[in-house]
């Protein structure tokens, strides 16, 4: 009996092993071999897409505002007596900028337009004496016809009757008529002698033009006095003040045109294979982060500087380091078509550009426009 119910135990003992025996375990398959996979396809799939956007829609983070910057200088010399503007001042085309002490210029012009009158009398007073040479020349030519009568009726009496007269009276109808003669010359001589010292007379006379051009530079000197602004901008570079020597020539300040700005993009020769003047291109300014401006590209450059010698001196050959040389870039020249930016940009101010060379869809243009649009908004933090 006991040993029937030591059996019944052992045989429930295992069947409660039994039923406690785990489960086999399913392995389960690593992702590593999945995530690798995905980087290479991904990493294929961004090379090709690089590749092709260098070249159908390339962009370029090295690009610059440029403009016109003006230098302000005197064209007289003197010391400054007032100053209107000062550092980055807005003016406008037309503002008086700086004026110059005005007394010696007025000075001059005073003296010019006494040398003006002087000039004028003289020149009244040559022309009165060619006047006068004339009329003596006129009165010498009458003296000598008249001795040239007497001496032809002198010769007719002494051709009729030769004892009618002595030789008294023919030597002094001769010699009259060599005086007059004589005389006509040196009038003659002393009439082209005031003509000459005259010279051309009336507004086209040598002194009076040359009186009259000493006039109107000491005139133009005295308008110089006053430096204006020649176009709308700010002003930069500025660290004078009252008194200070302006000398002609020399810069007083700059003044930074906001009319006239473009962009200087500097892309890699492969970007500029496909490039050419006329293609579309977005804009990130970082002065307005979050917008995205259009432009033209017009203009790609055709050389830049490399460093060369001068002629005669031997060429110096630069090698690369590493595998890949450093890509050359060639300057691009871009027009901002929205003008009223012009007053917010600064000039050497960064920009971010994404030229098209192509057709305005596809999707490496789209690609393009999602890149510049999340670099302008990247544009909040940087």
């Amino acid at each position: 009996m006991s040993e029937n119910k030591t059996e019944n135990q052992l045989d429930e003992n295992e069947n409660v092993i039994q039923t406690q025996t785990p489960a086999p375990v399913v392995e389960k398959r690593s992702p590593v071999n999945l995530i690798t996979l995905l980087v290479l396809v991904l990493s294929f799939l961004f090379l090709v897409w690089y590749v092709l956007s260098d070249r159908h829609v390339p962009y370029t983070d090295q690009a610059r505002i440029n403009g016109l910057m003006i230098p302000v200088a005197s064209k007289v010399s003197g010391y400054l007596t007032s100053i209107n503007v000062g550092l980055h001042s807005a003016v406008k085309s037309g503002d008086t900028l700086f004026q110059i002490d005005k007394r010696p210029f007025l000075l001059a012009v005073e003296i010019a337009e006494a040398n003006l009158d002087n000039t004028l009398q003289n020149v009244a007073s040559k022309t009165a004496s060619v006047k006068a040479a004339a009329a003596r020349v006129g009165v010498a030519r009458a003296q000598m016809e008249q001795a040239q009568r007497d001496w032809n009726r002198v010769q007719t009496v002494l051709r009729e009757n030769p004892g009618a007269l002595s030789q008294t009276d023919k030597d002094q109808s001769e010699t009259g008529l060599l005086t007059a003669t004589e005389q006509v010359t040196s009038a003659e001589a002393d009439l082209e002698r005031a003509e000459q010292n005259l010279g051309i007379s009336g507004d086209q006379n040598a002194q009076f033009r040359a009186s009259l051009k000493s006039l109107e530079q000491a005139q133009l000197d005295l308008a110089y006095t006053t430096i204006v602004s020649s176009s709308t901008g700010y002003i930069e570079s500025f660290s004078i003040d009252m008194g200070y020597y302006a000398a002609a020539g020399q810069p007083l300040a700059t003044q930074v045109s906001n009319q006239h700005n473009w962009i200087q993009a500097d892309f890699k020769e492969n970007n500029i294979s496909m490039m050419k003047p006329g293609n579309k291109v977005l804009i990130g300014l970082d002065i307005s982060p979050g917008k995205v401006f259009t432009g033209e590209v017009k203009s790609i450059g055709y050389g830049v500087s490399t460093g060369n010698t001068n002629r005669g001196d031997l060429p110096t050959i630069s090698g690369s380091q590493g595998w890949l040389r450093d890509p050359q870039r060639f300057p691009v020249i871009i027009s901002i078509d929205d003008k009223t930016i012009f007053p917010q940009l600064r000039l050497g101010g960064q920009v971010d550009v994404v030229v098209f060379t192509g057709e305005q869809d596809g999707f490496l243009n789209a690609m393009g426009r999602f890149r510049i649009k999340l670099i302008t908004w990247l544009s909040y933090v940087r």
